[in-house]
C-alpha cells in the first residue's frame, strides 16, 4: 500500500519508483556561488567555496583557484593554492604575495576567495579545485562561477559643502543626488550620516533602504515619529533630508551616502560600490531657556498611601499636577518602579499597561483612572513584596494640532517616593520555560512551563510579542478552574493549552508562520484560599525560519557528458527538512515551451506526461536532504534539452514554490568504437550556413583524462595557426565538398581514446571588404580503442612418460590458438624434482629468437621450432637425476605503435611426469626375471619327478605318501 511505501521513504529506505537500483553513498560535492557575479571595477570580490562527502569532515581541505579569460576559454590560468605558495602563474603571484589577492579559510571544509581590487583582466570564468587527498575520486571536486567586472557609474554629490550655522528650533533641509548609469538591474539605497565630533564613528540620521523603506537612525526615533525629521524622493536622484527643528546634538560633520546593490543569482543582495558626498559642517547654537507666558510650568507630585504596608495590602500612589488652566489642559501620566514603567493614561484617558503587568490588570490586581483635573490614582491590590521599590510619576504636557493629532512637551518627573512591602508569608512559587529552539515555517511550536513549589490552584496565561506588536499580547490561557479561553486573534488557529503533568503546562501552535516569531512569555498565578495571589513569568524567544532560507533545490549529474545509448542520471537535490513536496522534472529543448516529464505528488502517486519506458524515477532519503533520481534510459538525440526540477513544498494545504533549481544542459554525443591499429575518420558536416561566400575555420580538439589539447587549428584560409601533432604522420585533416571536414587517425591507439570536438567558425565579409566572425558551433565525438581479446590456448592434458638413459626425451609445447596473426611468443620450459617444490626454468627461446640455456648441469638440450605453433625440448641422453615434473609457458606479444611490444597473454601447459631409468638396473631386472622363471621350472620338475617315483614305488610296495592299492587294480596300461 501506498501508506506503507511512504512509512519506508521516511525511515531513510532508499525507494527506486519504475525499477528498483543501486542506492549510491554519499558523494564528494563541490561548490560555488552561482555566477555571474557582477562587481565593479575596483572593488573587492568573494567567492566562498565549500566542499561536502569527505569521509573525514574534521580536517581542514585543501582548495585551488583557477580561471579562464573570455579571449582564451581553453587556457586554464593558475591563481592561488591553500597548499602551494608558488600555485599561481606570475601576474597572480605577484598580486598574492603582495596579499591583494588571499585565500581565507572558514572552516575545515570551507574557504573565501579575495581580491582586494578588481582590474578589468579579472573578469572570467573562475574554478574552485578541492584537492583529494583519499585516493579513491567519487563525485564533483571542481566548481565554477563566472565574475564580470563592469564600470563604475555611481556618482554621489550633496547640494552643500560650505559650513552652516544655525539656532535651535530652525530648520534645515539638504539634498543628495545619487544615481547610477550601469546597464545591469540594480537598487540605491541612501542615507544621511552625523559625525560628531570626538567620537569615532558617524551614526546615521534616516536611511531610504534598497526596497525603499524608511528607517531612523538610534536617537533619531522621537523627531522621526513626530515628523519632525523627514527623508524624500524627488524625480530619479534627488533625495531630500528634512530636519523641522534641529537641537543642540545635531551639531558635527552631515553627509549623505550611497550604495549600490545587485542580486546575486542565489538571491541574496549584494553592494557593488558604495560612496560618499562631501561633508558640510553644522552649527547649531542652543537659545537660552525662558518662560513661555502661554505654557505655564508643570510641577507634579506623588504620593503613597500607605508608604508602608503588609503582602495583601491595597497600595495607593496619586499624582498631582500643579499648573495653570489644568482643566483647559491635556496630559499624559505615566507611573515608574525604578526605570520601569507600570502604567499610563493617555491624554485622551486612555489606559495601557505595560507587558509585566498585563496579567496582574487582567486579574483585577492593577487598576488606573484620573480622578479630577489635577488628580490621577493607580491601585495595586493585593500588593507583593517585589513591589517595594522607589516610585515616580512623570507628565507630559500634550499640544492638540491642528489635525487634531497631539504634540507631546517636555517631560516633567515628580521627586521619588518609597515604598516598603514586608511579607506575611513566603511564596515559594517558581516556573521554569523550555528554551526553545528556532521553528521552520509550517512546522509546529511546542513550549512548556513547568511549575515549582505550588501551595495553591494555579492559572496560566500565554503571551506574544512579536515584530509588529508594541506589547505582549494574549495568545491563550487557562484559569484555575481549568477553563481555556483563546484570544480572538488565534482563534482561527490551530493552538491549544495541556496540561500534561499538575504543574506542567504546554502550549501548541501548528502551522506557525513567519510573523509566529517573537518572544514568548508564560505568565503563571497561584490563588492560595487565603485570597492572596502569587504570580511568576518567563519568557523565551522564538525565531521561524523562512522555508526559503531553509530548503534549497539543486540539480546535479554524475557525468558532465553522456554518449548515445548510455543511462543518464540526474540527482534533484531537496536540502533541508523532510516535508510533504510535489516534485515535477521537466525539459525544454531549443527555444520551445519546457515539456513536463513527470510529476511526483507527496502521497508518491507518478502522474507521467512523458514516455516512461525512457525514464525512471527513485527517491533517497537523507538526514539533511532527498535526492531524487531521474534515470534517463538509453539516451539519444531527443532526450537532449535543459533539465530542470520544480519542488513546492504543502504549507496550510497551500502549495508554497520553491526556487526552481539550476538548468542542467543534456547533449548526447555520438560514440564510435573501433579496434586498436585501425584507421579511423571522424567527420564534421556544415548542414546549413549564412552565405554561400562563408569562409569557415576550423580547430580540433581532443579531451581526455589529462585535459583538452588541441589537434590542429586552422584560419579561414586554410593556414595552420596551431598544431600539436605531426601531421606527416598519423592524424591528418581534409576538407571535402559540402563543405565536410575530416580527420583521420591511422593505426589507433589506446591513447586515442576521448572526446574529439571540431569547433567551426563562419566568416562574412562586410560591404567594405572586411571579414569578420559571425557565429561559432561545435560537434562532439566519443571515440572508444578497444583491445584485441585473449585467444592464447596451449594443451592441458597431464601425461607419464618413462624413458631410459639411452634414450632421447623429447618435452613439446604446441600452440592450440593464439590471438592474432602478428603475435610472437616466448618460450619458457620448467623443471620440478620429485623431491623439490621449486620451480626452475631450464631453457627459454625469446620472441626475437634468442635462445637461453638456464640448465646450469652436464645435460645436452636439442631446440626445435618445426612449425610457427609448435615448439620441443629434447635431452639428449637423460640421467635418472633428470626425472620429474616438466611444463612449458608461452608468452604472447603483440605489437604495438604507442608502447612497442606488449604482452597480451600468458599461458603454462599441462605436466609431464618423466622417469629416467639406468642400463644396470634394467639388467638386473631381466636377471631377476630369467632367475624365477629358472626356479619356476626347477619346481615343475622336482613335482614331476616325485609323481614319477611314487608310480614304481607302487609295484614293489606301499607308497609313504599314500594308502595300499588292492592288488586286483588293472594294469593294463603299465604293459
Amino acid at each position: 500500500t501506498m501508506s506503507f511505501v511512504l512509512s519506508l521513504w521516511r525511515a531513510g529506505v532508499f525507494l527506486c519508483l519504475g525499477q528498483l537500483l543501486y542506492c549510491g553513498e554519499a558523494r564528494v560535492k563541490t561548490e560555488v556561488q552561482a555566477g555571474p557575479l557582477y562587481r565593479v571595477l575596483g572593488s573587492p570580490l568573494y567567492i566562498t567555496c565549500s566542499v561536502s562527502g569527505f569521509r573525514n569532515e574534521n580536517t581542514d581541505k585543501h582548495f585551488e583557484f583557477r580561471m579562464t579569460k573570455p579571449s582564451n576559454p581553453n587556457r586554464d590560468i593558475q591563481i592561488i593554492s591553500s597548499n602551494d605558495d608558488n600555485f599561481g602563474y606570475s601576474n597572480h603571484l605577484i598580486r598574492v604575495r603582495k596579499n591583494e589577492i588571499a585565500l581565507k579559510r572558514l572552516s575545515p571544509n570551507s574557504v573565501r576567495f579575495e581580491i582586494k581590487s578588481l582590474l578589468k583582466a579579472d573578469e572570467g570564468e573562475y574554478e574552485c579545485t578541492a584537492v583529494n587527498l583519499e585516493g579513491a575520486y567519487d563525485g564533483e571536486y571542481s566548481a565554477k562561477t563566472v565574475v564580470k567586472v563592469i564600470e563604475d557609474s555611481l556618482s554621489v554629490s550633496s547640494s552643500a559643502s560650505t559650513p552652516l550655522s544655525l539656532n535651535e528650533g530652525e530648520a534645515l533641509t539638504l539634498t543628495c543626488l545619487a544615481s547610477s548609469s550601469t546597464s545591469q538591474h540594480t537598487h540605491l539605497s541612501v542615507a544621511w550620516y552625523l559625525h560628531k565630533d570626538g567620537q569615532e564613528d558617524a551614526q546615521p540620521i534616516i536611511s531610504l533602504n534598497r526596497d525603499f523603506t524608511l528607517s531612523p537612525g538610534q536617537g533619531f526615533e522621537r523627531r522621526y515619529q513626530a515628523g519632525l525629521i523627514r527623508l524624500d524622493k524627488w524625480g530619479e536622484a534627488a533625495y531630500n533630508l528634512q530636519m523641522a527643528e534641529v537641537e543642540p546634538s545635531d551639531q558635527g560633520r552631515i553627509y549623505c551616502q550611497a550604495q549600490e546593490w545587485i542580486q546575486d543569482p542565489d538571491g541574496s543582495w549584494y553592494i557593488i560600490i558604495q560612496k560618499n558626498a562631501e561633508e558640510m559642517t553644522l552649527t547649531v547654537k542652543a537659545t537660552d531657556t525662558c518662560v513661555d507666558p502661554s505654557s505655564p510650568s508643570v510641577a507634579v507630585e506623588i504620593s503613597a498611601q500607605p508608604a508602608a504596608l503588609q503582602e495583601g495590602q491595597e497600595l495607593l500612589l496619586s499624582c498631582d499636577i500643579n499648573t495653570e488652566d489644568v482643566e483647559k489642559r491635556f496630559f499624559s501620566v505615566a507611573w515608574l518602579k525604578g526605570s520601569v514603567e507600570l502604567a499610563r493614561i493617555g491624554p485622551t484617558g486612555v489606559l495601557t499597561v505595560a507587558p509585566e503587568y498585563s496579567v496582574r490588570q487582567k486579574n483585577g490586581e492593577l487598576r488606573a483612572a484620573r480622578t479630577g483635573n489635577r488628580n490621577y490614582r493607580l491601585i495595586l491590590k493585593p500588593v507583593r513584596t517585589e513591589d517595594q521599590g522607589e516610585y515616580i510619576c512623570t507628565v507630559w504636557p500634550q499640544e492638540r494640532g491642528q489635525d487634531d493629532a497631539f504634540i507631546e512637551g517636555e517631560a516633567k518627573d515628580s521627586s521619588p517616593q518609597w515604598v516598603s512591602v514586608s511579607a506575611t508569608g513566603v511564596s515559594k512559587l517558581s516556573i521554569k520555560m523550555q528554551q526553545a529552539e528556532n521553528v521552520t515555517e509550517g512546522g509546529g511550536l511546542h513550549l512548556s512551563c513547568k511549575v515549582d513549589g505550588v501551595q495553591g490552584q494555579l492559572s496560566v496565561t500565554w503571551q506574544l510579542k512579536s515584530a509588529r506588536m508594541a506589547s505582549f499580547t494574549e495568545i491563550i490561557s487557562i484559569s484555575q478552574e481549568g477553563v481555556t479561553e483563546i484570544a480572538e486573534e488565534f482563534v482561527s488557529r490551530k493552538v491549544r493549552v495541556m496540561r500534561p503533568a499538575t504543574h506542567n503546562f504546554t502550549l501548541e501552535l501548528d502551522e506557525v508562520t513567519l510573523s509566529d516569531s517573537g518572544v514568548y512569555q508564560c505568565a503563571v498565578s497561584e490563588h492560595k484560599p487565603n485570597g492572596k495571589t502569587h504570580s511568576q513569568t518567563q519568557t523565551t524567544t522564538v525565531t521561524v525560519i523562512s522555508i526559503d532560507t531553509l530548503m534549497g533545490v539543486s540539480l546535479i549529474s554524475r557525468k558532465s557528458r553522456v554518449t548515445v545509448g548510455e543511462k543518464l542520471e540526474l540527482m534533484c537535490r531537496v536540502r533541508g527538512p523532510h516535508m510533504p513536496v510535489t516534485v515535477t522534472w521537466s525539459v525544454q529543448r531549443e527555444a520551445k515551451t519546457p515539456d513536463t516529464i513527470l510529476t511526483l505528488s507527496p502521497n508518491g502517486t507518478i502522474s507521467w506526461s512523458a514516455d516512461q519506458n525512457h525514464y525512471q524515477l527513485r527517491v533517497e532519503s537523507r538526514k539533511t536532504e532527498v535526492i531524487y533520481y531521474l534515470l534517463v534510459i538509453g539516451t539519444s538525440h531527443r532526450e537532449g534539452g535543459n533539465y530542470q526540477c520544480n519542488v513546492s513544498v504543502l504549507l496550510k494545504n497551500v502549495h508554497k514554490e520553491l526556487k526552481a533549481s539550476n538548468q542542467l544542459d543534456v547533449s548526447p554525443i555520438p560514440a564510435l568504437t573501433r579496434n586498436m591499429n585501425t584507421d579511423i575518420t571522424i567527420t564534421c558536416s556544415i548542414v546549413t550556413k549564412t552565405s554561400e561566400s562563408s569562409l569557415y575555420s576550423i580547430t580540433w580538439l581532443h579531451e581526455e583524462n589529462a585535459g583538452i589539447k588541441t589537434i590542429v587549428s586552422l584560419d579561414r584560409n586554410s593556414i595552420v595557426m596551431e598544431s600539436k601533432v605531426d601531421l606527416g604522420q598519423r592524424i591528418s585533416m581534409r576538407r571535402s565538398k559540402g563543405p565536410t571536414f575530416e580527420l583521420t587517425i591511422r593505426q589507433a591507439r589506446i591513447s586515442d581514446n576521448g572526446s574529439y570536438t571540431c569547433k567551426v567558425g563562419e566568416w562574412l565579409q562586410d560591404p567594405r571588404g572586411e571579414w569578420y566572425l559571425l557565429s561559432t558551433v561545435s560537434k562532439s565525438t566519443v571515440l572508444t580503442i578497444t583491445e584485441p581479446e585473449n585467444n592464447l590456448s596451449i594443451p592441458k592434458e597431464e601425461a607419464e612418460m618413462n624413458t631410459s638413459r639411452n634414450q632421447d626425451l623429447t618435452i613439446p609445447c604446441n600452440i592450440n590458438k593464439q590471438s592474432s596473426h602478428e603475435s610472437k611468443f616466448q618460450v619458457t620450459w620448467f623443471w620440478q624434482k620429485e623431491i623439490e617444490t621449486k620451480q626452475r626454468p631450464i631453457f627459454t627461446v625469446y620472441r626475437n629468437s634468442t635462445l637461453q640455456d638456464r640448465f646450469g648441469e652436464n645435460v645436452r638440450l636439442k631446440y626445435d621450432h618445426p612449425d610457427p605453433s609448435q615448439f620441443s625440448l629434447t635431452f639428449l641422453n637423460p640421467g635418472p637425476e633428470n626425472s620429474g615434473l616438466y611444463f612449458c609457458e608461452v608468452e604472447e606479444w603483440l605489437p604495438s605503435l604507442s608502447r612497442g611490444w606488449r604482452k597480451v597473454a600468458v599461458e603454462k601447459s599441462g605436466h609431464f611426469n618423466v622417469s629416467v631409468l639406468t642400463e644396470g638396473r634394467t639388467y638386473i631386472i631381466i636377471a631377476i626375471v630369467i632367475l624365477i622363471v629358472l626356479v619356476l621350472v626347477l619346481l615343475l620338475l622336482v613335482v614331476t619327478m616325485c609323481r614319477s617315483k611314487g608310480s614304481l614305488g607302487n609295484k614293489s610296495g606301499p607308497s609313504l605318501w599314500g594308502e595300499s592299492v588292492p592288488m586286483n587294480t588293472s594294469r593294463s596300461g603299465d604293459d
